[in-house]
């Protein structure tokens, strides 16, 4: 995912290796991963990793999940690494159209729902999270308007020039968003996604560049001007965690949520194939998904996992979040873009 707390990651010491030069470098005693930039895992399971296997992991970051891909599919012919982490749904059909990818069946993968799975075995499912609007809980109640309960009431009166969104052409959850919205109001009804778009940015919607830029500078618990955003549903733990506070300020609108799944695969043509088989192996393993909520605050896949109670007691699990097809989406992701950014400009 383009994805969640950048700002409040936990700092992790980790190997970063020069993308140009990450694989040609590598020896069997390593395994080289590209992800995005904000993959994170805490010292102990990476330790775990090489403990377990006897390699070291060299990491490589390549920003955002779409340029993460966009990099492994220019240098497929001589990969930069050996595994990636990090690929979402919205862009996995892509990923596995331009051959990027050789079939692994995880050693866990039977302790994943097989709603998850991928045709193939071509990529393994190993953390989800659902894309919502959050609010300000105090913002609000100053407003003296109830929080918000569905996609429709963003565009009323009352909530004119309260949300902010991200851009869908550069961020992955304003991406997830705007898919939402698509999965509300369908192509070919009376009332389709356009015209809801087009109410909203008549009601004063904002846009921002990136999940950062909204959550951090213009929602109003961050100190912005306006109480609606587009997050996710692990917001409100992660505000308690790190703001080390008794009650969540922020909640969650169950409704219109956009889940996001984040995918493992073993590079074809990778240096340490059989390295990077283990490492997709390790990411599914219990110790790993019961490390990742906290780290990056994400949902593990793995039903065997307990929850840190941090999120069982703060976080929102929408009863019906939109799950896409993934071949829906890359069939369709570049003409929703762009008429979205038709509707922005008009």
């Amino acid at each position: 995912m383009t994805r969640i707390y950048r700002y409040l990651l936990v700092t992790v010491a980790i190997t970063i290796a020069i993308v140009a030069t990450a694989c040609s470098s590598a020896g069997s005693d390593e395994v080289v991963l590209l992800t995005h930039d904000s993959f994170a895992l805490s010292d102990e399971t990476l330790a775990a990793f090489t403990e377990e296997t006897g390699l070291e992991l060299v990491i490589t970051t390549a920003g955002d999940a779409g340029t993460m891909l966009n990099q492994a599919i220019l240098t497929k012919d001589n990969p930069i690494a050996d595994v990636i982490y990090g690929i979402d749904n919205t862009f996995l059909s892509r990923a596995i159209d331009a051959g990027i990818f050789v079939p692994h069946r995880a050693a866990a993968i039977d302790s994943v729902s097989p709603v998850l799975y991928v045709r193939e075995d071509m990529a393994t499912p190993i953390d989800f999270g659902d894309v919502c609007v959050n609010y300000d809980i105090a913002a609000l109640s100053v407003a003296g308007v109830p929080a918000p309960v569905s996609l429709a009431d963003l565009t009323l009166p009352a909530y004119r020039d309260m949300l902010v969104v991200q851009d869908p052409a550069l961020s992955s959850p304003g991406l997830a968003f705007l898919m939402a919205t698509i999965a509300e109001y369908p192509e070919g009804a009376e009332y389709d996604w356009k015209a809801y778009w087009r109410d909203l940015f008549a009601n004063g919607v904002a846009v921002s560049p990136n999940w950062t830029n909204a959550y951090t500078s213009r929602f109003s618990w961050s100190g912005g001007d306006r109480p609606l955003v587009v997050s996710y549903a692990s917001s409100p733990p992660a505000e308690v965690l790190f703001g080390e506070l008794a009650e969540a300020p922020t909640a969650v609108m169950a409704q219109g949520c956009f889940r996001q799944v984040e995918f493992a695969g073993v590079l074809a043509g990778a240096s340490n194939e059989a390295g990077a088989r283990l490492f997709v192996d390790f990411l599914l393993e219990r110790l790993t998904q019961e490390d990742i909520p906290l780290n990056m605050f994400v949902y593990p896949t793995n039903t065997d996992a307990t929850l840190p109670d941090i999120f069982a007691r703060y976080t929102t699990f929408p009863e019906q979040p939109v799950v896409m097809e993934p071949g829906t989406i890359e069939m369709n992701r570049e003409r929703w873009i762009q008429e979205w950014i038709d509707i922005a400009r008009s």
